[in-house]
């Protein structure tokens, strides 16, 4: 993987989350480049210190950013003005991904951040919805992306990881579905975007619960066939997606991008120094995510979040893919999960090298190569259009 911060991970990381996700490589480093001496002196500053920094710079190019997008708006130029806002909305969103979430500003930003992506889209005439999924007394915040072609279309129900939002999901992988003729509900779920931030709702290990509450409402859209409905998730998603798929038998695929048979282990193989953080603050961040103060209490739930008991129920086609240097998530993960999960009647282990790239955790280090073989497995699965549409 590209480390422009050769020796702070966790930076270097959502540097590539830029680069896949549509961030431009100037604002990039114009953004980054007075961080080194931050990065750099970060055991002796404190981390706290490093993080208010590496916010402000991308909140500064943020801003630069959108105003630029306004020229273009005023000049009439809807389309120009509505890229530059899609990248506004990636780099608010990647400011406030490094301050603990008990700094105001973080949620400041984060509207900032996802009010510019909805306007973008807007201005640009993606094919999407802003919609909302019945869940108990409340519902999910998700963005629905219709595939194009009439009639019903398969679907996939798309959920995040530990701390990614629909927004950045959409950019990663939507118009390779789009091209394929699948639909997309990416769907920020209890613990993740709007969902955690807005609405307080917060993870658990019955992530099947709001799965089958997209289902249902995926079953109300005369656009969408229900004997065509998948599931997918990246990141700590490799434990949500099967779980559900387990539990929900209405789905018709199962795509683990990134997988995680045992995140108990997991969280406590980082804590005793093992693998890299995908965020700063990694114990505060998943109390945050779990609603819990203590983080003894955290590790109690994060400790039922296993799939060896669970793998064995999934009957649908399930690919689970994993990078060869994850440097998070250990390819024993991956290699458990395909194992235990028997009653698959196609399941498929893809292991990406450090050869052809797509290596590093979810693919960072080449996302595409991660992307293209996912949408093709999903379109063959749900006899979509893998030659496009």
């Amino acid at each position: 993987m590209y480390q422009y911060f050769p020796n702070n991970y966790t930076w270097s990381l959502a540097v590539m989350s830029a680069l896949n996700r549509g961030g431009q490589i100037a604002e990039i480093d114009e953004a980054c480049r007075p961080l080194h001496d931050a990065a750099a002196k970060r055991a002796l500053d404190g981390d706290a210190v490093a993080q208010n920094a590496w916010f402000e710079s991308w909140c500064r190019m943020a801003e630069r950013v959108e105003r630029l997008a306004q020229a273009d708006e005023a000049a009439g130029h809807p389309l120009s003005a509505g890229r530059k806002l899609l990248r506004v909305g990636l780099y608010f969103m990647l400011a406030e991904r490094m301050p603990s979430h008990k700094d105001p500003r973080r949620l400041v930003a984060y509207k900032k951040g996802i009010a510019a992506y909805e306007k973008g889209l807007a201005l640009r005439r993606e094919p999407v919805e802003y919609v909302r999924v019945p869940y108990g007394a409340t519902t999910l915040p998700a963005i629905f992306m219709k595939a194009p072609g009439g009639g019903a279309r398969p679907c996939m129900v798309h959920f995040n990881g530990l701390d990614l939002t629909k927004e950045i999901v959409y950019s990663a992988i939507a118009d390779e579905f789009r091209r394929r003729g699948v639909s997309l509900l990416i769907v920020d779920h209890p613990g993740v975007g709007a969902a955690l931030r807005l609405q307080g709702l917060t993870s658990g290990p019955d992530t099947e619960k709001p799965a089958s509450a997209c289902v249902d409402y995926l079953e109300t859209r005369p656009d969408v066939d229900p004997k065509r409905i998948g599931i997918i998730a990246l990141s700590l998603g490799g434990y949500y997606a099967p779980r559900a798929a387990a539990f929900e038998p209405r789905f018709a695929c199962c795509v683990a991008w990134g997988a995680i048979f045992d995140y108990g282990k997991a969280v406590q193989s980082r804590m005793d120094g093992n693998g890299e953080p995908s965020v700063p603050g990694f114990g505060e961040h998943l109390n945050w995510v779990f609603g819990k103060q203590k983080f003894a209490d955290t590790l109690e739930v994060v400790r039922q979040m296993s799939l060896e008991q669970v793998a064995g129920k999934i009957t649908c086609p399930l690919l689970v893919v994993h990078g060869e240097n994850d440097r998070q998530i250990p390819l024993w993960h991956a290699e458990r999960t395909v194992q235990a999960a028997v009653n698959s009647r196609d399941r498929e282990l893809k292991v990406f090298s450090l050869f052809d790239g797509g290596a590093e955790h979810c693919g960072a280090d080449n996302s595409t190569m991660v992307t293209d073989y996912i949408t093709d497995w999903v379109a063959e699965r749900l006899d979509a259009a893998v030659a496009g549409i």
